[in-house]
């Protein structure tokens, strides 16, 4: 017969396994579009390889992820510096792309965030162009567009709604480059339209994401911002301080896979899901192998 006292006993034993457990759960919070949902498979079979359990919180939109992890619902996930600086910190200096990272590290501390290692990769905005369409007409950089646009060629241009209405989006890189493209040659679309269209000419440039995958995939050439309009957007994992504190080693885990991150590896990636219809599980793990993280 078992003795209360010991069942007591197991129970509490029971009671402090679980809550223990549930202590060491780690949530991994990601945004709703592609590189992000990679980013948080990655990070949730890494920590999962590395003995935590994990529940994957992929699939948010920006503004949530953010304010789930200042609330201490979300612990990890991979951020723009570009976006806490001008989104969540509202920040309207021009910084180059260290100095943008230093400083959305020291304004996040204060929220109780902490930036690990940045990236190579760098998600930057970028205009686009059919490569054979923009050597025929003698573009590469966006300075170039502006003329071809000044000197009264139509030039038909698509982009999401969001892009079209920021405050860092199309009417001031606009006036930084001295052009206007024309409200009826502004094509407002979902931002997954705006490969089909610009593949299918039916717009003549597009708002792209650096590192994209269908960028290369169907030869798209992104024109080169020469006036430094557009600001650094560099990838970065960013953990809760109590996290980081309680268990140090997410951070060399995120680290880790930081340092194998830039710009034509996650165009890779990227395209391994968006073009080769590849499962994000996949890709993720695929990546995770090949870099010799598991």
């Amino acid at each position: 017969m078992f003795h209360p006292v010991k069942r007591t006993l197991a129970s509490l034993a029971l009671i402090a396994a679980a809550a223990t457990a549930q202590a060491d759960e780690i949530v991994v919070g990601g945004k709703n579009f592609t590189e992000q949902q990679l980013m948080a498979s990655i990070t949730e079979q890494l920590l999962e390889a590395n003995g935590f359990e994990v529940d994957n919180r992929a699939g948010m939109g920006s503004a949530v992820v953010r304010q789930a992890m200042e609330s201490g619902q979300v612990d990890v996930y991979w951020e723009y510096t570009g976006t806490s600086l001008i989104t969540y910190n509202k920040i309207e200096e021009r910084l180059d792309a260290a100095a943008t990272y230093e400083r959305v590290k020291e304004l996040d501390a204060e929220k109780g965030i902490v930036w690990l290692d940045a990236s190579q990769a760098n998600n930057t905005y970028g205009l686009a162009m059919r490569a054979e369409d923009a050597q025929a007409r003698g573009i590469a950089t966006l300075s170039d567009l502006a003329a071809k646009v000044n000197a009264g060629e139509t030039i038909t241009f698509g982009s999401n709604a969001e892009f079209y209405a920021r405050p860092d989006g199309l009417k001031p890189l606009e006036a930084a480059y001295a052009f206007e493209f024309g409200r009826a040659n502004v094509k407002r679309m979902d931002s997954g339209l705006v490969f089909q269209a610009l593949r299918d000419a039916q717009v003549d440039v597009g708002l792209v994401f650096a590192t994209d995958g269908r960028i290369p995939a169907f030869d798209f050439v992104v024109l080169q911002d020469d006036q430094a309009y557009f600001p650094a957007y560099a990838l970065a994992p960013v953990v809760r301080d109590e996290i980081l504190a309680a268990h140090p080693e997410i951070g060399e885990l995120m680290n880790a896979v930081a340092a194998k991150l830039d710009d034509a590896v996650m165009a890779q990636l990227n395209a391994r899901v968006d073009v080769e219809q590849v499962s994000i599980e996949n890709v993720a793990a695929d990546f995770l192998k090949e870099s010799g993280l598991i």
